[in-house]
């Protein structure tokens, strides 16, 4: 095959990856083509929103949407004037590699753990 054939082969259609808010179930759900690849829980305390635990399924496990799923997450926080707190530690791992969001992180301390357990 020629590398101007090569080139012409149609490409896989780009993937729909969303972030979308659940605030009945306290978490973001992030899906790929319309199917949900995971979660990431939070706990609501006033103005902070605590971000508790995340999961991808394994079945999309190394495509970066957990990445994809804490930015979203972390934007719409953001957006909705609210604090971040970090317990999970996906989520906090995300955040010192991402300091775009250090004037709206608060550090975990022992009233947010103990709201945490109470949950």
């Amino acid at each position: 095959m020629s590398e101007e054939q090569r080139d012409s082969t149609p490409a896989e259609p780009p993937s729909e990856v969303s972030v979308l808010d659940v605030p009945s179930r306290h978490r973001y759900e992030i899906s790929l083509d319309g199917v949900r690849a995971g979660l990431t829980r939070y706990l609501d305390r006033g103005d902070q929103r605590v971000f508790v635990h995340t999961e991808i399924d394994d079945d999309f496990a190394g495509r970066g949407l957990g990445s994809e799923l804490i930015s979203g997450a972390l934007r719409r926080t953001r957006a909705a004037g609210m604090r971040i707190t970090a317990v999970c530690p996906f989520v906090t791992r995300y955040l010192d590699n991402h300091h775009e969001f250090d004037d709206i992180r608060d550090p975990v301390t022992p009233d947010v753990l103990a709201a945490v357990r109470s949950e």
